[in-house]
């Protein structure tokens, strides 16, 4: 099983999780920040102060990236760093160093993939609304736009947000993330916004005439349903409506899912005329964020309800099912085009142990190799996918989980900010090396 000469292997990384320096060279509070140190919000009170003290150990993170043979980096860029108020003056020493971890990157062979927002909103603009106000997608254009003049002629791959349902409905929907607040129907508004800055940011963009490939990131979770019944069917309609579709067909189509309309009201009052067109403006790529599936039953009422997982399941709860993603990533083929795809995350949780300096993650490599085996069956089934970013790199801050969940590949411990090579960041080497093949796994 083969993957083509050109498709690019990467790794990937959010700021608020892992670069710590939370108070350092003029950088703003964020939203998780605030969270984070609201008691109960956050496990054991664990907080992002430390994290992975990547601000100041980055060289030291990409020269592992680069021992592992990864083509690209995926990481993201704090919007408090920039703009400690969220708007107004730079902060030049947040700039450059960003600027400094690029140049790194670059130096050693490294594409860089920089995505503007992964969660950490200003918490001065929270102070303002947060995502349920429209001026904070404004001040996200003024934000990309400063990002695309620093560094648009060394970044070729820009995303623009990462998982707005996550913002959305974690965010405001639920309150289960920050900012923490929890009002179903209010999540929609928080939702517009969102995609309403990725389209300002994509006019931002093309102001400017980069030359770099540009788009957005979707957590997408494939629905099943649970039996063959209607009433089933119909519910696993409105959770892929809700989950995947409320996003994807404003994005590629212009318009909200049509056959949810009794979700429409909540969205009304925040649409103006040409948001739809903003939104819907082309993107050069999609990035897929995968970890699991859902399965799916009608309630009583007719609506969606989760059902349990049919095989073994993550230190999350997720299922393991590779299956879905070749699912998924023909479905998104198929409904709305053919536009090149990247998984720009995909990974697993568990219960690492360091034993002699060693951690023995065979269940995620076997996660890893099971997925690679979907993706690889995708392109000979035609489907445009060009790379693929294994989430994460190091063990970090798991947002409301702190530090008791461990996707990376690389064990951190977070007394002493030493870095140990799992077992799965060995047999990566060893695949990209081409010594190990995905034809040997059964």
């Amino acid at each position: 099983m083969q993957f083509p000469h050109d498709f690019l292997w990467g790794v990937a990384t959010a700021s608020y999780q892992i670069e710590g320096a939370f108070n350092e060279d003029g950088r703003g509070e964020s939203i998780w920040d605030r969270f984070s140190k609201t008691p109960g919000k956050v496990l054991n009170g664990h907080t992002g102060d430390v994290a992975c003290n990547h601000y100041h150990l980055y060289k030291d993170d990409v020269a592992l990236i680069k021992s592992l043979g990864f083509d690209s980096y995926r990481f993201s860029i704090a919007w408090p760093r920039i703009l400690p108020q969220g708007s107004g003056s730079v902060n030049h020493k947040g700039l450059d160093f960003y600027k400094r971890l690029v140049d790194e990157l670059l130096a050693q062979g490294i594409k860089p993939a920089a995505t503007l927002y992964h969660w950490d909103l200003p918490q001065m603009l929270e102070d303002q609304g947060g995502w349920l106000n429209r001026d904070t997608a404004k001040y996200f254009q003024d934000y990309a736009l400063i990002m695309f003049e620093a560094l648009g002629d060394v970044i070729d791959s820009w995303i623009t947000l990462n998982e707005p349902w996550c913002s959305a409905y974690l965010g405001y929907g639920n309150g289960h993330h920050a900012p923490g607040r929890a009002n179903f129907a209010e999540h929609f508004g928080a939702a517009h916004h969102l995609l309403l800055a990725h389209g300002l940011a994509l006019q931002a963009y093309q102001q400017l005439n980069l030359g770099a490939d540009i788009g957005i990131t979707l957590n997408l979770i494939p629905q099943y349903p649970a039996s063959s019944k209607p009433e089933d069917i119909d519910a696993t309609r409105q959770a892929d409506g809700l989950q995947n579709r409320w996003y994807l067909d404003p994005v590629f189509k212009g318009h909200y899912p049509q056959d949810l309309p009794e979700f429409f009201d909540h969205v009304t009052p925040h649409l103006q005329e040409r948001d739809l067109k903003l939104i819907s403006a082309p993107i050069d790529f999609l990035g897929i964020n995968f970890y699991s599936r859902a399965i799916i039953a009608a309630d009583e009422a007719g609506k969606p309800q989760s059902q349990p997982a049919q095989y073994p399941v993550t230190a999350m709860g997720w299922e393991v099912y590779p299956q879905g993603l070749y699912d998924l990533l023909v479905r998104v083929h198929r409904d709305y085009g053919p536009i090149s795809l990247y998984i720009t995350e995909n990974g697993a949780a568990y219960e690492d142990v360091l034993d002699q300096g060693r951690v023995m993650d065979t269940e995620r490599t076997t996660y890893l190799q099971k997925h690679f085996i979907q993706a690889a069956r995708a392109i000979e089934a035609g489907i445009p996918l060009k790379g693929y970013y294994v989430w994460s790199l190091l063990d970090n801050f798991e947002w409301a989980f702190g530090y008791e969940r461990r996707f990376g590949i690389i064990y951190v411990d977070f007394e002493t900010q030493q870095r140990i090579l799992k077992d799965s960041a060995q047999w990566f080497k060893l695949f990209k090396k081409g010594v190990v093949k995905l034809s040997n796994i059964s």
